[in-house]
């Protein structure tokens, strides 16, 4: 893949669509309560978080995924392959991954499908702004 050719405001619109999507997905609309809940996290302890740092190395985190996604689709893309690149990887590698660890963490089932969901909506969307911005 000849880096030069990837569409990088591409890669940026599409890492920050994680977070536009996490921002609802881990809002009181949708999973606040029960992720917490699942979590183990009091009012107290997520108030207390550095978010700077959470932010912060979220948003790099999110622009290597959208970066490696970018590489992973390769010149000849559409919406149609970049959201089924996504859907590959976030369903195929990722939550296949996080849920070995959830196994051998002991973690909740519904813990593990508010993660996997977000991870995955976040793959396919990822996909299809990459695919569909040439």
């Amino acid at each position: 893949m000849d880096l030069s050719q990837i569409n990088y405001l591409a890669v940026f619109v599409a890492g920050i669509s994680g977070f536009a999507i996490g921002a609802v997905w881990y809002s009181p609309l949708l999973f606040s309560k029960i992720w917490a809940r699942e979590c183990g996290l009091s009012e107290e302890k997520l108030k207390s978080a550095n978010m700077f740092q959470i932010f912060g190395t979220t948003f790099i985190l999110l622009m290597i995924q959208s970066f490696n996604l970018a590489a992973f689709l390769g010149t000849e893309q559409d919406i149609v392959w970049g959201m089924t690149a996504g859907a590959l990887a976030g369903i195929g590698w990722v939550v296949t991954s996080i849920g070995i660890l959830f196994l051998f963490e002991r973690r909740s089932f519904k813990l593990f499908l508010i993660d996997a969901g977000y991870l995955s909506v976040v793959f396919i969307v990822m996909g299809a702004i990459l695919g569909a911005w040439k």
